[in-house]
C-alpha cells in the first residue's frame, strides 16, 4: 500500500485528495506556489514546500521541482488531481523513471489518447463510434479547407494537444473557414505548444455525456455510469448531472459498453472519462477520452456512492476494483454546479480579491468542495472556480430543489460570483424539464432579463 502521496496540484481537488488520504492513513505532502501559501490543503497536508512563485509556469507546472519535492520528502506517489500537469506524458513518465507511482494511466495511454487524432482511431479501431473528420492533423487550410468541403459544413476545428475549449472555432462555410483555421492555430499554439488542428462534423445542439470508468491492472474494466455535461459555456461546463435526464436505459447501457471498449483499446488503468456527443435521435459519438480524474467527479460519487478518489490510489497500489459491473447502481440524482469568481453582468468577467464574510450553505443532500474561507485571496493566477456545489435526493426534483435552496443559502462577499447566474438557471423551465443542449447557455442568456444578475451576494 502506498504511505505517502505528493498532492501536485491546489485548490479543492488538492484538498479532496488530502481528505481521502487521511481516510486511508496515508500521509500527504501539499506542494504550493506563493500564492497559495495559506490555502486549506496546505495547512491540512502532513507536510508542506513551496516550490515557486504564483505564476503556474513558475510552479505547479515545473515538473522538476515537483519531483525534487518528492524526492526530498521520500514520498511513494504522486496524485496529479486535475488540470497542470495531470495529462502530461512526459511528467507521467518521468515519474515512474524515478520508481515513484503516478495516480493515473501509462505515460503511453496517456499520450495516445492526449492526441485527439489518434485517439479517434484508436477507438474507431475497437468499434466504437465516431464524428466524421480528418484521420490526423491538417498540414494547411487550403487542405483543411477540401476536407471541409467533402464533409460538409459546418464544421468544428479543434487543436490536436486541445482541451477546455480552446484552440477550437466553428465554422460555418467556406469563407470563413480560413480565417477560424488561422485563428484556432494561433490559440493552439500558445495554449499548448502545438498547433496542428484537426475537423469533425459539427454537430447542432447535442448532449454532451460523459462516462466514468475505472480499470485495474488486473484487467477488469467498468463504468459507473453517465454525467450529463449539455450546460456549457464558450466550451467550459457550468453545470454537471447524474443520471443524464436524457438517456433511456437501453441507450445509457450502449454507451456505457462503448466508453468500456474504448478503454479496454487504449489499455487503460486507473480513473478516466469518455466523453460522447448525442444528438437528438440518441446517435452518439465518441469526441476525446480525458486522462485523468474530471473536475464533476463528485457527481458520480454522489449518485454512486463509490468515493473515485480512494479507488484511484487503490488501483495505484495495485489492488483490484472494489466492485464490479453488477454492483454499481445510481441510487441517487445528483447535480453540480461550479461556483466562480466572476461578474455574470459584466460578460463574466473574472473576480479576484479577498474574500470578506463566507458562509457555505448545508444541511441534508447538499456537498460543498471548496478551498476558500472569509479571509481568503482568491488569486488572479489560477481558474475563477472556487467551490463545486453538489446537491442530490431520490429523484432529479429533489435535486433540483436542494440546489436551489443551497445557492441561496450561499454568501460570498468582497468579490464577484456567478450564484445569481446559476440560481435562474436552475429555475428556468427548459433547464428542469431536462431540455438542454451544448447551445443551452448562449439561447438563455438570449432571452434573460437584463437584470437577471443583481449582487444580492455581494457587498
Amino acid at each position: 500500500m502506498i504511505r505517502k502521496i505528493l498532492i501536485a496540484n491546489r485548490g479543492e481537488i488538492a484538498l479532496r485528495i488530502v481528505r481521502a488520504c487521511r481516510e486511508l492513513g496515508i500521509r500527504t505532502l501539499a506542494v504550493y506556489s506563493e500564492a497559495d501559501e495559506q490555502s486549506l490543503h496546505v495547512q491540512l497536508a502532513d507536510e508542506a514546500i513551496c516550490i515557486g512563485p504564483a505564476a503556474g509556469n513558475e510552479s505547479y507546472l515545473r515538473a522538476d521541482r515537483i519531483l525534487s519535492a518528492a524526492e526530498v520528502a521520500d514520498v511513494d506517489a504522486i496524485h496529479p488531481g486535475y488540470g497542470f500537469l495531470s495529462e502530461n506524458a512526459e511528467f507521467a513518465e518521468q515519474c515512474e523513471s524515478c520508481n515513484i507511482t503516478f495516480i493515473g494511466p501509462k505515460s503511453e495511454t496517456i499520450s495516445q489518447m492526449g492526441d485527439k487524432a489518434k485517439a479517434r482511431e484508436t477507438v474507431a479501431n475497437a468499434g466504437v463510434p465516431i464524428i466524421p473528420g480528418s484521420e490526423g492533423a491538417l498540414e494547411n487550410d487550403i487542405i483543411a479547407t477540401k476536407f471541409a468541403q467533402k464533409i460538409g459544413f459546418p464544421v468544428i476545428i479543434k487543436a490536436v494537444a486541445g482541451g477546455g475549449g480552446r484552440g477550437m472555432r466553428i465554422a460555418h462555410n467556406a469563407v470563413t473557414f480560413a480565417k477560424e483555421f488561422q485563428s484556432a492555430r494561433l490559440e493552439a499554439t500558445k495554449a499548448f505548444g502545438n498547433g496542428s488542428l484537426y475537423i469533425e462534423k459539427y454537430l447542432a445542439n447535442p448532449r454532451h455525456i460523459e462516462f466514468q470508468i475505472l480499470a485495474d491492472r488486473h484487467g477488469s474494466v467498468i463504468h459507473l455510469g453517465e454525467r450529463d455535461c449539455s450546460v456549457q459555456r464558450r466550451h467550459q461546463k457550468v453545470i454537471e448531472e447524474s443520471p443524464s435526464p436524457f438517456l433511456d436505459k437501453s441507450l445509457r447501457n450502449r454507451m456505457g459498453k462503448a466508453a468500456i471498449k474504448a478503454a479496454i483499446a487504449s489499455e487503460y488503468i486507473n480513473a478516466g472519462t469518455v466523453e460522447f456527443l448525442v444528438d437528438e435521435k440518441g446517435k452518439f459519438y465518441f469526441i476525446e477520452m480525458n486522462t485523468r480524474i474530471q473536475v464533476e467527479h463528485g457527481v458520480t460519487e454522489e449518485a454512486t456512492g463509490i468515493d473515485l478518489i480512494k479507488e484511484q490510489i487503490q488501483i495505484a497500489s495495485g489492488n483490484r476494483l472494489s466492485m464490479a459491473q453488477k454492483e454499481v447502481v445510481m441510487a441517487k440524482h445528483a447535480i453540480e454546479c461550479r461556483i466562480c469568481a466572476e461578474n455574470p453582468a459584466m460578460g463574466f468577467i473574472p473576480s479576484p480579491g479577498r474574500i470578506g464574510l463566507y458562509y457555505a450553505p448545508g444541511g441534508h443532500g447538499v456537498r460543498v468542495d471548496s478551498h476558500v474561507y472569509g479571509g481568503y485571496t482568491v488569486s488572479p493566477h489560477y481558474d475563477s472556480m472556487i467551490c463545486k456545489l453538489i446537491s442530490y435526493g431520490r429523484t432529479r426534483k429533489i435535486a433540483l430543489d436542494r440546489m436551489y435552496r443551497a445557492l441561496s443559502e450561499y454568501i460570498i462577499r468582497g468579490i464577484d460570483t456567478n450564484i445569481e447566474f446559476l440560481k435562474a438557471v436552475i429555475l428556468d423551465p427548459a433547464f428542469r424539464q431536462g431540455e438542454a443542449t451544448t447551445s443551452y447557455v448562449e439561447e438563455f442568456l438570449s432571452r434573460a432579463p437584463k437584470d437577471l444578475f443583481d449582487k444580492k451576494n455581494q457587498e
